[in-house]
């Protein structure tokens, strides 16, 4: 591919335009510093490490494996409230639901990249107890799983964490993920995902790394440079539907390509990543597939980013490294 063209994001709706011809542009915009972290394994004045107070008064407990806690300064407040407006021009209703933080592990020098699968595998199985738990809730339609890695994705602490949003309402990307999940299921009798998959696992030519339960690949309609998408084999709606075997091929999978990140740059690399599952409001919602988004900003190099500006936000997302160059890149690191 060597002239431009455009390509629909089958889980949002969304078109992206892929410009090849523009990779090798000079740059002489911002280029950020790559921070070499020191490797400290407790720092007290961490709020998240094993036995520091946090700054709400909270006295984290000495903690050895992962760590859950309500947030003490959350988005979201528990408590039905009365409330909103009739203005069709002024719309507004109010919103309830709670924030948790997941510490990974109190090795504060850590990343998820420097766990190994089994060190992760208990985060996943975290993960799978918080949404079932949530999950139960009458109050909670949707749970959001998700992780900012990094000064550059606007992480507040260095050490590794990951956060739950529960909410009363399914949020946007949610919702348009899942009309189209749902319009396809209806027409093909199939989930979305599992054809796409499918579709993947046959050309192979944008996949990064996969193992008998997991694919990671980097979608076809990637609008972020290496943008990824984590895939199980078997179509689930949730974490809370995973065997075993399956949670631990989820640990492996996130490792290799955590560490495949690391090594594209020789930076701690940044993102933000996150679960998209079904609404917990009771419903089966077969339409819906467990997935991941990977969705890192590093562009040439460390310090390079790409930034969602100008074009991107007046019209649609743009890229210059395709999908596939991007996928090729990263499997070679894994």
């Amino acid at each position: 591919m060597s002239r431009p063209e455009r390509r629909l994001n089958l889980l949002t709706g969304d078109w992206v335009l892929v410009s090849p011809q523009r990779v090798s542009r000079p740059w002489q915009g911002a280029a950020s510093e790559a921070a070499v972290p020191e490797r400290v394994v407790h720092d007290p004045a961490c709020y998240l490490c094993a036995g520091v107070m946090r700054a709400g008064g909270v006295r984290n407990p000495d903690y050895e494996g992962v760590y859950v806690f309500d947030n003490d300064y959350p988005a979201l407040l528990p408590g039905q409230v009365e409330g909103g407006s009739d203005d069709p021009l002024l719309v507004r209703e109010p919103e309830a639901g709670l924030c948790r933080v997941i510490c990974y592990t109190p090795d504060h020098s850590l990343t998820m990249a420097g766990m190994s699968p089994g060190e992760i595998e208990p985060v996943v199985e975290t993960w799978t107890a918080q949404f079932t738990e949530l999950a139960a809730r009458a109050d909670i339609g949707a749970v959001t799983i998700f992780e900012n890695r990094g000064e550059m994705m606007g992480a507040s602490n260095p050490h590794p964490h990951g956060q739950i949003w529960a909410q009363q309402h399914v949020p946007n990307e949610q919702v348009r993920e899942g009309d189209r999940q749902r319009e396809w299921f209806a027409a093909h009798g199939e989930t979305l995902l599992a054809s796409y998959l499918r579709r993947e696992l046959a050309a192979a030519e944008r996949i990064i790394c996969a193992n008998e339960t997991f694919v990671a690949l980097v979608p076809f309609w990637a609008a972020w440079p290496f943008e990824a998408l984590v895939l199980p084999r078997r179509s689930v709606t949730g974490l809370d539907e995973l065997t075993s075997t399956e949670r631990a091929g989820l640990a492996d999978i996130l490792s290799r390509l955590t560490r495949a990140y690391d090594r594209l740059f020789e930076v701690s690399f940044p993102y933000t990543m996150g679960f998209h599952q079904r609404p917990t409001d009771g419903g089966a919602h077969p339409h819906v597939t467990l997935h991941a988004h990977f969705y890192p900003p590093l562009l040439r190099s460390a310090s390079v980013r790409k930034f969602m500006v100008g074009y991107e936000m007046l019209a649609m997302p743009q890229r210059d490294l395709t999908p596939e160059e991007a996928a090729a890149r990263l499997r070679d690191l894994t």
